[in-house]
């Protein structure tokens, strides 16, 4: 879905950049969310009812959120593997362990190649960390739609953070996950440690209110 892919390392930005990037990938996921039938923002957010151009939609939605609301019908939190990722076993940001031959993929949830998004939630990713290293072990990030060999929908070259001695970044653009989609994420291996990669993505998934968070 993004049309921009490049990674800014978190070491280059502000503390008020980093906020606005989650604000702003919190503002998308909203927008799509209301779109999918998740929530009701027209009801919950003022002037948001008629506009049809999506970006007057999200300016809308960013400036509600900056006023220090929340929508009370869409629950926002961070994504809980163990909850987001049907056949997840560990609750932990996991690859399988990394291998030769060098540049092959690797899905970051553990040993689930494809998942798929429940019918009512929306997810949005918007940063990556690699834990493990150095050296750092995967370069690229690849997001993919309906399947571990569908078309890329997020591409971001890892071994940018490793120029920058930095451990993660934000991504120029959120990545969206609608509803009952099939996707995968996917590291590529850079060096066969024989171990998992721990590669942690920021990521927020959107709810009807009550559903996971009472």
């Amino acid at each position: 879905m993004s049309s921009i892919n490049y990674i800014l390392p978190t070491g280059s930005m502000t503390l008020t950049d980093q906020k606005e990037y989650r604000q702003m990938a919190i503002a998308a996921g909203i927008e799509r969310a209301a779109e999918k039938s998740i929530g009701s923002i027209t009801d919950d957010i003022k002037g948001v009812a008629g506009v049809t151009n999506r970006d007057a939609r999200v300016g809308a939605i960013l400036a509600y959120l900056l006023e220090g609301n929340a929508p009370p019908s869409i629950d926002i939190r961070e994504m809980q593997l163990i909850v987001d990722i049907p056949g997840i076993v560990l609750d932990q940001w996991n690859t399988a362990a990394l291998a030769l031959p060098l540049g092959t993929a690797y899905s970051v949830f553990q040993a689930v190649a494809a998942p798929v998004m429940a019918a009512n939630r929306l997810a949005v990713f918007y940063k990556v960390g690699v834990e493990s290293g150095p050296p750092m072990p995967v370069s690229r990030l690849t997001f993919r739609s309906g399947g571990a060999a569908g078309n890329i929908i997020g591409m971001f070259d890892l071994e940018q953070l490793v120029n920058r001695l930095e451990t993660d970044g934000y991504f120029s653009e959120p990545v969206i996950i609608d509803p009952t989609a099939t996707y995968a994420v996917q590291v590529t291996c850079r060096v066969a440690t024989g171990v998992f990669a721990r590669v942690q993505l920021g990521c927020f998934v959107f709810e009807p209110a009550g559903t996971v968070i009472a």
